[in-house]
């Protein structure tokens, strides 16, 4: 073993490990050995990572690995992403025995960036609530306090992430299930451009290009860099999202200049915002003003009405998207108890969208967006909560047979913030710079213009720098 001790490692971001494995002064097997220690002290606690990869994780840290930039770090994989023989849950039972034949495009990127996924990590039900509690999978819960949720869909690497056990691993967000998450675990956590990275290569696009992958990071460069790898489309992808200028790495340093930021505390949908929620974005607002930013209370116009029901059909067809798809791959027709009850409600909804109402709701959120883009040629960035609670108690968004909805019904009211990015493409990011009297961390969200994340980066490199949170740990850690 090196002589850097385990406490030591914890302290080091994802480039930081990259760089003791390239002057060899810790190998990759010692620390994939510690992430698995990690996992073995810590997940009975937290139930973060539910498929173990660790025979793999060795047998890579012990064979040629790429030149990467992150050779030899150790990683986790959303249980949504497709890793060659391994279980491809999904937080679904139906697909608690399939295993996938092929890794992902995102997995593929991130083996040639050098990185060892040692485990996958927990999720909803195909990732359908901002909460992690599958029937599968069991629940996930947040290092800051286990009686509460990490948020979701993305919830085990958060929880893996601000525990200690790894300082970045992969998400996806299609309504926000990189940024709650990322607010509920007190990390940072960016939602990239529509089509930034690929989907590929079992489909082009996600629920029309709502869904992207990334990851959730202890630090913004780590996220930076980690986009730098496995940012471009893929052979055959339907579209893709601006180039970068330079790297993203590069933009983390790089002043901001003097930006115009609005913000606002009120949700589209009406929902009542916790008043941690408020104080954690007039705090921003100040340290921004304070930073020399020009921040002023202002929001586009937003027919929430048009814009709930544009997102839901498409949400809910998304839902009947994958059960179909299951159901043509086993031959097994779909029925209730197959699935949780959010799932088997929103399916149902589904049947009663034609073909015409989901273009409708496709061609209602590119209208939006374009009001949105308007709305940016005034302000450089939009700040507001990441959800409107502090992390909520496990067991928030349960549904029952009788009321298959409710759990979907309280995700609009938590999420009522996070999903605007998902139906305008824009990227988004929520930065842990407020903890409320309990102890949990609040996250903020700032939206950025399409195709920019290189200003959110920016910014949030600033803010970092102003507002350290990197070695604030929770009770429960490594």
């Amino acid at each position: 073993m090196s002589n850097i001790s385990p406490t030591e490692l914890n302290g080091l971001d994802a480039l930081a490990l990259a760089e003791l494995v390239q002057r060899k002064e810790v190998t990759p097997l010692e620390l994939v050995d510690v992430v698995i220690s990690h996992i073995e002290g810590l997940n009975p606690q937290l139930n973060a990572v539910v498929t173990p990869m660790f025979e793999q994780a060795r047998a890579a840290a012990e064979g040629d690995l790429s030149d990467g930039k992150f050779a030899g770090v150790p990683f986790l994989l959303k249980e949504s992403a497709a890793a060659a023989g391994f279980r491809h849950s999904s937080g679904s039972r139906v697909l608690a025995d399939f295993k996938a034949e092929t890794d992902a495009e995102m997995v593929r990127r991130y083996k040639q960036a050098g990185l060892i996924a040692v485990g996958k990590t927990n999720m909803s039900e195909f990732g359908l609530l901002p909460t992690t509690e599958s029937a599968l999978l069991g629940p996930c819960r947040n290092p800051w306090d286990v009686t509460r949720s990490p948020g979701g869909s993305s919830g085990g690497t958060a929880a893996a992430v601000a525990a200690g056990i790894v300082p970045a691993a992969h998400g996806a967000d299609g309504g926000g299930s990189i940024r709650i998450p990322a607010s509920c675990c007190g990390l940072f956590g960016l939602k990239p451009t529509r089509a930034r990275t690929p989907k590929g290569p079992g489909v082009g696009d996600s629920i029309s290009g709502l869904v992207i992958d990334h990851v959730i990071s202890r630090t913004v460069r780590d996220s930076a860099a980690l986009l730098d790898v496995t940012a471009g489309p893929a052979v055959g992808d339907p579209y893709a999202a601006p180039e970068q200028k330079r790297p993203f790495l590069d933009e983390v340093s790089t002043p901001p200049g003097q930006l115009r930021i609005a913000f606002s505390t009120e949700a589209f949908n009406g929902t009542t915002v916790h008043p941690d929620c408020v104080q954690a974005v007039a705090e921003t607002a100040v340290l921004c003003e304070q930073l020399g930013h020009i921040v002023e209370e202002a929001a586009p116009i937003i027919n929430a009405e048009q814009f709930l029901s544009a997102f839901t059909a498409m949400w809910a067809a998304g839902c009947a998207w994958g059960i179909t798809g299951i159901a043509h791959q086993s031959g097994i027709k779909p029925r209730a108890e197959m699935y949780e009850p959010v799932t088997w409600g929103l399916y149902e909804m589904a049947q009663q969208i034609s073909a015409a109402d989901y273009l409708l709701a496709v061609q209602a959120n590119q209208m939006m967006a374009r009001q949105v883009a308007h709305f940016f040629l005034d302000y450089d960035l939009f700040l507001t909560p990441t959800i409107t609670e502090p992390p909520l108690p496990l067991g928030s968004f349960n549904s029952t047979a009788d009321n298959p909805m409710a759990g979907f019904d309280r995700a609009i009211s938590v999420a009522a913030f996070t999903p605007l990015a998902n139906a305008t493409g824009q990227p988004a990011m929520s930065i842990p710079l407020h903890w409320n009297a309990d102890g949990l961390p609040v996250g903020v969200q700032f939206n950025g213009r399409f195709g920019d994340e290189a200003m959110l980066f920016r910014l949030a490199g600033q803010l970092e720098a102003a507002r350290p949170w990197k070695d604030r740990r929770p009770p429960v850690s490594a």
